[in-house]
């Protein structure tokens, strides 16, 4: 989740320029991922802050942490839309692009700081000089673009994780609600639940507004860490139970098949690549390092334990649940309260989470908001944008109200610019003047190419998802054991 010094977010910066002011010191504060265990996509966390630098331990850890979010949730249904063969492939060959785009941007991080002596470079600066150092007289004089790119797709992005926390938790809700009346303490036979009718899931997130609301209203960031270190410990306890749930009793996996229908496969990427949206967090954990030296091989070590957790969570959750999987694993955990209580404890996670990830964004667009109007404005101001913004997600959410597609449009729309296409772009403009070798330029081309194909595949086939569900969306938020 997201706290860091530097502009960025889950990928990028907190600096938004628009060429009329550079916003204050408190902008700088914060990054973020999807996903981290307070869940964000990314930044450094609120600790980092207190310590003038960190073991090579640590900034394992907190890499590993700012990656488990909701979309590991939603992994066994991505596998299910590439196959139980692709599906996994697939994962660790975006594991390991990923991975190689975060060393890219390490790399051109460093080269300016040295070039600049400058001690620390975000993700929207490292762009900007990049552009700068471009051999294009175009790409040079308009290279504060760059900066302006990276803040965009990151409001983008953390508006999009609020997105989703707001279906997650009204899904989740609503399933405890209406199983309430069938749930036993027994997680080992189930009866059949007979289901409570209740209201509709976009209901759940209007009843969720108010709360949001207060949340949001939190402007100081020592506070909301508290709601993170919440967050963190419900969010661990929780995928431990699942993890142990969905081990047990695997049925033949040979019912399923090895390669899915290439018409899911884009939906696939969008979720992967929405849990792989963890770019932004490598600049500050460099920064924050006492031995900077050995953070190439940290972050190699965590994307393993990353990439090697999500094809075991995603594969073994299709396994278990086979085509029954849901768009979060959570709805298809038993009706006993053990199980119910995780996702009690996913509700107030994520729900603490909101406010960390809704920070980013408020950070970058209120500082610029209230520099246009009068001191005595400025508070009013402040508050109606957070009023504004909460409700725009809620309504969002209201409008696509599948947890699935939200992920993969999120996913598909700014995660893969941030991680797969700018990367590699950066590098050719960085070090283009200097001399690339043709095998070079052609690798970062054809993994700027694929994330674009992603990116435009990816958000078509989301939308196309959306249009055929219809303006009645119905989905079974519930699952019923019979044995």
């Amino acid at each position: 989740m997201p706290v860091t010094k530097s502009a960025g977010g889950p990928q990028g910066t907190v600096d938004l320029k628009l060429d009329l002011r550079s916003p204050p010191k408190s902008a700088k504060k914060m990054q973020n991922k999807d996903s981290s265990f307070w869940d964000g996509h990314p930044s450094e966390s609120p600790g980092l802050e207190k310590t003038k630098g960190i073991t090579a331990f640590q900034t394992l850890v907190h890499l590993v942490k700012g990656n488990m979010g909701t979309g590991i949730l939603g992994l066994p249904l991505a596998v299910k839309n590439a196959g139980i063969l692709m599906g996994p492939l697939s994962l660790l060959a975006m594991g390991f692009i990923a991975c190689h785009c975060m060393h890219i941007l390490v790399r051109c991080a460093q080269r300016f700081c040295h070039r600049l002596n400058k001690p620390f470079m975000d993700y929207g600066d490292t762009v900007m000089h990049g552009l700068e150092a471009s051999p294009s007289a175009w790409l040079r004089t308009h290279a504060h673009w760059g900066r302006n790119i990276v803040s965009f797709f990151l409001i983008v992005t953390q508006l999009g994780f609020c997105c989703v926390y707001i279906v997650f938790l009204a899904d989740n809700l609503k399933q405890v609600v209406e199983a309430v009346n069938g749930t036993t303490s027994n997680c080992h036979y189930n009866e059949t639940v007979f289901l409570t009718p209740t209201m509709d899931s976009r209901l759940y997130m209007l009843s969720f507004l108010p709360f949001l609301v207060l949340l949001v209203l939190i402007r100081n960031l020592r506070v909301l860490t508290v709601f993170s270190l919440l967050a963190n410990i419900s969010m661990l306890v929780s995928l431990v139970i699942i993890t142990q749930y969905i081990v047990q009793e695997i049925p033949d996996p040979s019912r399923l098949p090895l390669i899915a229908s290439w018409k899911t496969y884009p939906l696939f990427f969008g979720t992967a690549i929405f849990s792989f949206e963890s770019i932004g967090v490598v600049l500050p954990l460099e920064n924050k390092m006492k031995d900077a030296r050995h953070f190439p091989a940290i972050l190699s070590l965590g994307m393993s334990i990353i990439t090697a957790l999500y094809i075991g969570i995603g594969s073994l959750g299709y396994l278990r649940f086979g085509n029954d999987i849901k768009a979060s694993i959570t709805l298809n955990l038993p009706n006993c309260w053990l199980y119910q209580s995780v996702k009690l404890l996913y509700v107030v996670g994520i729900l603490c989470t909101y406010a960390l990830q809704f920070y980013v964004p408020a950070e970058i667009i209120i500082p610029f908001a209230t520099s246009q109007v009068s001191k005595r404005w400025a508070l009013l101001l402040d508050l109606s944008i957070r009023l504004a913004m909460v409700c725009l997600t809620c309504t969002l959410a209201i409008l696509i109200p599948r947890l699935d597609l939200v992920l993969s449009l999120v996913g598909s729309v700014s995660s893969s610019a941030l991680a797969l296409i700018i990367p590699p772009l950066l590098e050719i403009t960085t070090y283009y003047s200097e001399g690339m070798s043709p095998l070079t330029i052609a690798k970062d081309a054809l993994i700027s190419i694929l994330g674009f194909v992603g990116f435009v595949v990816g958000t078509y086939q989301a939308l196309d998802e959306l249009i055929l569900s219809g303006q009645a969306l119905t989905f079974s938020n519930s699952t019923v054991f019979i044995q």
